[in-house]
């Protein structure tokens, strides 16, 4: 493709977790302005059979069993062209039902920040927000991270955009557990209705646009964020922001099963990709783990901002998120109205 360098094997990053952030090595690739019509969102149906199966497929030995893809390698793409648009900020409030606002925590003082990776003590709603999205790839059980949002639907979860489409193949039988810990699904087992990816994912995998979307269908005749509740959104925030970061890393040292967060200061990254960078040493399985600005941790609710995506092999330490500008932008209106 004009203007595109395929970048060579040997350098190509493995995703964190099927789900995860491109980590072992990788050379990357960034967002855009305001919304445009001319950009559509890739969107998968699943039927409702598909959907009773991927519940009925998820039991508790199977979620404890999935792995991440931290092991596959994909193809790398940069286009040194490209930059994200000065487009205006635009902000999604936050949602918090009861279920979710009963988890508000008070007076627990500042958690240590900056935090390269610890288990997360401070309660409040991203503990009901945030969950581990386990699927089928390639014959394989796999997870990844993913976090519901405010949405017109009350339906919509962001995640990764390898977390629900990889090597030109949708991932099969999706599932979002919020609020997951310890092999439990405290608030069910929520199953896609819709998988969604920006277009520039889709069509080449441009690691700066790994942004995804699930659409879940209702669970026990209650929607999602009636729930869980639902974290606000941020676009086109620009660089150097302040950032708090979530996932469920389940390669080594991690398993998983806990909830883990970084924060810092973030810069642009000075490689291939226009992403966040942060200090963090989450591993595969947190990719699709949401990064948010503006958090505060005495509620636990921000505005997310960024994904776990990709890690550089020779920076193990560090993680990358994608700038969310238009596409971003145009995938979330595209699930939230699906």
């Amino acid at each position: 493709m004009p203007g595109v360098t395929r970048i060579p094997r040997p350098l190509l990053g493995a995703l964190v977790g099927v789900t995860a952030l491109l980590s072992a090595g990788s050379l990357a690739t960034p967002a855009g302005a305001a919304p445009r019509s001319d950009t559509s969102t890739a969107v998968s149906a699943v039927s409702a059979g598909a959907q009773q199966q991927a519940r009925d497929f998820w039991t508790t030995q199977r979620m404890r069993e999935a792995t991440p893809l931290d092991l596959v390698s994909v193809n790398g793409h940069f286009d040194g062209g490209l930059a994200p648009g000065k487009g205006p900020a635009a902000t999604v409030a936050p949602s918090t039902p009861a279920a979710a606002a009963g988890k508000a925590v008070s007076g627990i003082g500042l958690l240590a920040f900056p935090n390269t990776g610890g288990q997360w003590s401070g309660g409040g709603a991203v503990v009901s927000t945030a969950g581990r999205v386990f699927f089928s790839y390639q014959g394989r059980t796999a997870s990844c991270s993913g976090n519901a949002v405010t949405s017109a639907n009350k339906s919509t979860v962001i995640t990764a955009g390898h977390c629900v489409k990889l090597e030109g193949a949708w991932h099969t039988n999706w599932v979002f557990v919020p609020g997951y810990h310890d092999g439990q699904a405290p608030y069910g087992r929520w199953t896609a209705s819709k998988t969604l990816s920006t277009p520039q994912w889709t069509a080449s995998e441009d690691i700066n646009y790994d942004v995804g979307a699930a659409v879940v269908a209702p669970l026990d005749g209650k929607l999602l964020t009636d729930v869980v509740g639902g974290q606000g959104l941020a676009f086109n925030t620009g660089y150097n922001q302040r950032m708090y970061s979530f996932g469920f890393p389940a390669a080594a040292p991690y398993d998983g099963e806990k909830f883990i967060y970084c924060s810092g200061t973030t810069n642009r990254d000075f490689l291939l990709s226009d992403d966040h960078g942060m200090n963090c040493n989450m591993t595969g399985g947190a990719s699709g783990g949401p990064w948010f600005t503006q958090f505060n941790e005495s509620t636990g609710t921000g505005l997310l901002s960024s994904v776990n995506s990709f890690k550089y092999n020779f920076l193990p330490n560090r993680m990358y998120g994608p700038y969310f500008g238009a596409d971003a932008q145009n995938l979330y209106q595209t699930a939230q109205t699906s």
